[in-house]
């Protein structure tokens, strides 16, 4: 299970390493191969191990390719979508492409989603925490039933 977020550095090749503490989960859940690519909503990247991208492959051939905006997010998923392989020493290259969307430089955050990573500038992820802590604080529950029955 992927949780957390994490400082880690962007090497000047485009390398990230993952960190240790998820290398032996993902070296024995996806042998180590990623499916990176974006976020069509926010300025960041999204880093599937390759068996949760394959069930997102499959929803996505479910869209109709003749609606345009189911179109558009095949588009910009499948598009984006560069397979990504962790190495010896746990790196792995994120295209120049989807670096350059995600504005990545130097201090990036690696943030566990449960199924996938969102990798951030760091400054971006900064911004975009403060903005959900504040709509948190405006309208905590109103946006949404299942929100109102969660229980921590």
């Amino acid at each position: 299970m992927l949780r957390g977020a994490t400082v880690i550095s962007l090497d000047n090749k485009g390398r990230i390493a993952i960190p240790k503490r998820y290398r032996a989960e993902v070296t024995n859940h996806c042998d180590g191969l990623f499916v990176c690519t974006i976020d069509h909503q926010f300025s960041c990247l999204l880093l599937y191990p390759i068996n949760e991208w394959v069930h997102i492959e499959t929803k996505l051939a479910t869209l109709s390719s003749l609606h345009p905006a189911e179109r558009r997010i095949q588009r910009l998923l499948l598009g984006h979508a560069s397979e990504c392989d962790m190495d010896g020493q746990g790196r792995i290259l994120l295209p120049a492409t989807l670096r350059q969307y995600a504005h990545l430089q130097d201090k990036i955050m690696l943030v566990g989603q449960l199924n996938k990573f969102e990798i951030w500038s760091e400054s971006l992820w900064q911004q975009q925490i403060e903005h959900d802590i504040n709509l948190q604080a405006e309208d905590a529950i109103t946006q949404s039933s299942r929100l109102s029955e969660l229980s921590l």
